[in-house]
């Protein structure tokens, strides 16, 4: 992927400071009331549907499904236009139990004029949602 692109900027800075574990760095990454929709709708990441709204709910969602995990990410294109970016690929994560988890999404981010993420939404199904079991 290229950064010439704000919002692409903004997400390939995301993906970095999760693929090194830089907590405040990703949090910073976004506004002060940025949203996070990942999933969009219910899920067993957010029951509400409501999604994550503000820097106290994305640092939350950080420490809850970010944090104990390792999360890689393969992009396969990515779209720009406007003030957002749609980024289409694989999220691979390696749970604390050795669990793997695959899936095959568009995750999409908006930025504002400074460049921090207003809204990242993940499409993707939970039914389409591999799990491997830990490796002996």
């Amino acid at each position: 992927m290229s950064t010439e692109h704000p919002a692409r900027a903004a997400a390939e800075r995301s993906m970095e400071c999760v693929h090194a574990k830089k907590r405040e760095d990703w949090i910073a990454n976004f506004a002060e009331d940025g949203h996070i929709e990942d999933p969009i709708g219910k899920s067993m990441l957010d029951p509400t549907g409501e999604g994550h709204r503000g820097r106290a709910a994305i640092a939350a969602f950080w420490d809850r499904v970010i944090a104990p995990n390792r999360v890689m990410f393969d992009i396969d294109r990515s779209y720009a236009c406007g003030s957002e970016c749609a980024n289409v690929g694989t999220i691979t994560t390696v749970m604390e139990n050795g669990a793997t988890t695959i899936v095959n999404g568009v995750f999409t981010y908006r930025v504002d004029d400074e460049g921090k993420v207003t809204n990242l939404r993940a499409y993707w199904e939970i039914g389409n949602l591999k799990v491997f079991p830990p490796q002996p």
